[in-house]
This record gives C-alpha cells, sequence and structure tokens, in this order.
C-alpha cells in the first residue's frame, strides 16, 4: 500500500487549521442599548364618547400625552378620525427616528367591553445604542 505521508498531513492539518481560526477569533462585543416606548389607546366606543391618547414615556418616566380621535361619531366609524389618528402615530415615529430611535418592536391588543366599546392597544418599543 503506497501512502503518500505529505498528502495525507496536509489533509489533516487543513481541517486542523481552520478548526484553531475559528476557534481563537474575537467575540463580537454585543452593542447595549436604551429603550423608549409609545404606546397607543384608541377608543371603539360608540357614540363618540371614548378617549384616545397617545402615552410617550420620556427619560424623566413623565407621560406625555397626545389625543387621539375615537373611531366612533354618532353616525358609526369616523374614517377621517382614523386617517387622523394614522398620520399623528407616523409623525410620532417619525420624530422618534429622526433623533436616532430605531423601532425595535410593535405590540397590539383588543380589550372590548360587554356593551360593544372596548379599546385598541399598540406599543411601540424603540431602541437605541448606548
Amino acid at each position: 500500500m503506497n501512502i503518500n505521508f505529505r498528502s495525507l498531513l496536509l489533509g489533516a492539518a487543513l481541517p486542523l487549521a481552520l478548526l484553531l481560526g475559528y476557534s481563537f477569533r474575537p467575540t463580537p462585543d454585543a452593542t447595549a442599548y436604551t429603550y423608549r416606548q409609545f404606546s397607543t389607546i384608541e377608543s371603539v366606543v360608540p357614540g363618540g364618547l371614548g378617549r384616545s391618547r397617545v402615552i410617550i414615556s420620556d427619560q424623566g418616566d413623565q407621560e406625555v400625552g397626545k389625543d387621539l380621535l375615537n373611531f366612533y361619531s354618532m353616525v358609526g366609524i369616523n374614517f377621517k378620525n382614523v386617517a387622523n389618528n394614522d398620520r399623528l402615530i407616523v409623525e410620532t415615529i417619525n420624530e422618534f427616528n429622526s433623533t436616532g430611535w430605531e423601532l425595535h418592536t410593535v405590540t397590539t391588543g383588543v380589550q372590548s367591553g360587554k356593551e360593544g366599546g372596548g379599546i385598541f392597544i399598540t406599543r411601540y418599543l424603540f431602541r437605541k445604542p448606548v
């Protein structure tokens, strides 16, 4: 049996070199973030009797609110109010982005009442590298 010792050594050395090269690579530093959130609470109480707002927690944990319009008026869904709320929410997202905040997660939920009313809540979580 004719075994070429040089080929055998080279064949074993290549995987070993790859393994050692990968093993001794420095681990990248995990990026640290600071987080900020705002929530929208949109009322679906018939007749326009509900309250809808944007709640923003600033660095001092104070609540800064912006009024949203109710989805319903006396005659049903008010699509102008829905469009106005969408515009205000997008403006708020753009304000955060313009100051370096990245939209990280959006979470939604619904709470409905027994008599046809309820709320839609959406939470927008932003992050920024520290």
